[in-house]
């Protein structure tokens, strides 16, 4: 059985479990609004004792927690308006993605949506960041409310009620009355601290990655992503596969090309010999003046695949040192190309062409496209990848290396949404009574504070609809 076998038996093991322990304790379950909680007084002694015991140390944080929250505000409103302008204006990127705009993250998301720029996300890395990142952000709120001797009624945890009873946070329950007549800063300290929790686990792990990389990956070879290609007037396009064509356009050359998307299609230019796959076309659907074809390489000609590992025997680690190893040799020339190809190696003898810059040059015809300036989907994606997207392929040093790396990343990412999500000036996220918490403190008036915060909720929940519309739209299109 392969892994996901064993994670999938893991899980229903795991929903049996909590369905066992629910019917169980059923007594000392209650229901609150859409969660089943379940109520103890473990941690409740830990947590008032770390509250009162560094009582200075933890006066200083709030006010870095209240700073920090303030940030993380700002930054998720600039982040949600951006998402809201994606959503409603590049209808091409969300019907890449195909995700809805709201929608919790669990296991197998990027596996069923086939995003495969997302590492996969198993049941096992869920249930461990789910409890890391829940316990963390309660308790802090739970530490930071005993250092303002707020009372402590009791610990426990959420069970959603709903298709599963999976488990889904912890919670702090405190004395709200007493919380209340506390002063604005006080109680700001206490609803940011959560999210300054995540945000320093966000940043620990992130560390830990970096390390991580370092110690268990090795530079081995070179990534490219796709093959050297030109742009061409339609109307300069003379022939397709041998068939003679007169001002040629799009759908006339898409029309005379093999339907299969990986058969190479000759298409002949002034003169000279250009490739194309029905594939690498269709992306271009609408195209009016001018086409991008595969330039007639070497490379393509092979079918080389993505990973060079050497040439001629001599290892390739990076974009430069294959530049390098190429200027050796002459066009015409004949060398070997050992690539990766399912985990094994496999050799293409490759006759080197004339560079189109520079005829003395040896030619080879593959390509790299940088992701890490296009926009802002690409962009926060790469924010945590960049180790593993760049041009440079990383041999794990062991088996289990790219599956902790991946918990890792998907840790740090949890955590760092969950900091920036909960700051959210909306009632359900701590960011809600944050917001009604600074309207409260400039403006003087309860009154005015509440308006303002109910203004802003509403808001938020517009958009939301207005991107959940433009997504419906976009499924569509």
């Amino acid at each position: 059985m392969d892994f996901t076998t064993y994670d999938i038996i893991l899980l229903i093991i795991f929903v049996v479990f909590v369905s066992f322990f629910l019917y169980r304790h059923r007594k000392n379950i209650k229901r609150e609004g859409l969660l089943f909680l379940y109520k103890t007084s473990l941690g409740v002694k830990i947590i008032d004792r770390i509250g009162k015991k560094y009582k200075k140390t933890l006066n200083a944080l709030g006010w870095v927690s209240i700073v920090l929250g303030f940030l993380l505000m700002l930054a998720m409103l600039y982040l949600f308006g951006r998402m809201v302008w994606l959503y409603v204006f590049q209808g091409d990127i969300v019907r890449l993605v195909k995700v809805p705009p709201i929608t919790p993250l669990l296991p197998y998301l990027p596996q069923i949506f086939k995003l495969n720029f997302l590492p996969p996300f198993y049941f096992i890395y869920w249930i461990v960041i789910i409890a890391v990142v829940a316990i963390v952000h309660e308790f802090s709120h739970g530490i930071f409310a005993a250092n303002k001797e707020v009372r402590i009624k009791s610990t426990g945890f959420g069970f959603f009620p709903f298709f599963l009873p999976v488990f889904l946070a912890a919670f702090v329950e405190l004395d709200e009355k007493k919380m209340e007549k506390k002063k604005i800063s006080s109680q700001l300290a206490v609803l940011s601290s959560g999210t300054f929790a995540n945000f320093l686990t966000a940043a620990l792990f992130f560390g830990i990655l970096v390390l991580f990389f370092s110690l268990a990956f090795t530079p081995s070879g070179v990534v490219f992503d796709t093959y050297t290609y030109s742009a061409v007037n339609l109307e300069s396009i003379s022939s397709v596969n041998g068939l003679t064509v007169n001002n040629a356009t799009y759908s006339q050359i898409f029309g005379l090309v093999n339907s299969s998307g990986k058969v190479l299609n000759e298409i002949t230019v002034d003169g000279t010999k250009y490739l194309a796959t029905s594939s690498f076309l269709s992306q271009q659907e609408g195209a009016s003046d001018y086409l991008l074809l595969y330039d007639n390489a070497p490379a393509i000609n092979a079918n080389l695949s993505n990973i060079i590992i050497k040439v001629n025997g001599a290892s390739i680690t990076s974009k430069e040192e294959l530049g390098k190893e190429l200027l050796k040799y002459a066009p015409g020339e004949k060398i070997t190309i050992t690539t990766l190809f399912d985990g094994s190696d496999r050799d293409y003898e490759i006759t080197l062409g004339k560079n189109p810059l520079d005829n003395s040059r040896a030619y080879l015809g593959v390509g790299f496209i940088n992701r890490e300036n296009s926009g802002l989907f690409w962009g926060m994606i790469t924010v945590f990848t960049s180790f593993r997207v760049s041009e440079v392929y990383y041999k794990p040093a062991f088996q289990a290396a790219d599956f902790i790396y991946n918990w890792i990343w998907w840790l740090v990412l949890v955590c760092l949404s969950v900091a920036l999500v909960n700051m959210l000036p909306v009632g359900i996220f701590d960011g809600g009574r944050y917001f009604f918490l600074l309207m409260l403190a400039i403006t003087k008036d309860k009154d005015k504070a509440k308006k303002i915060f109910k203004g802003v909720t509403y808001l938020f929940l517009f958009l939301l609809f207005v991107i959940m519309i433009f997504w419906g739209i976009s499924l569509f299109s």
